[in-house]
């Protein structure tokens, strides 16, 4: 889902808010790479900063609460523990809402 779904809506944004949201869909992307450079880290982390930088400006203060400036902080554990994907809850959430049903 993360490469079709920039495409879909590159005809329908702005070039800028579609550039701000390509690049945090790449983040994620890239943040959740089974093996992971250090360079690449370091990078991540200073584009982060500009990207969420930029959704500031495109979308309205009510849109962002406490939660929108995690992903800074993913830089900096993925490059302490590894990659993110095996700390995610995500999957075993997913799992129990499909045993739920």
């Amino acid at each position: 889902m993360q490469t079709p779904i920039p495409l879909a809506y590159r005809d329908l944004l702005s070039k800028g808010i579609w550039d701000a949201l390509t690049e945090i869909n790449n983040f994620f992307r890239d943040i959740c790479f089974s093996k992971l450079n250090v360079d690449h880290i370091d990078r991540l982390k200073k584009n982060i900063i500009e990207t969420l930088c930029k959704l500031e400006m495109i979308f309205p203060p009510s849109f962002f609460d406490s939660m929108e400036h995690l992903p800074i902080h993913l830089p900096f554990e993925a490059k302490i523990r590894g990659s993110v994907q095996y700390r995610w809850m995500y999957p075993f959430e997913r799992l129990d809402i499909t045993v739920a049903m």
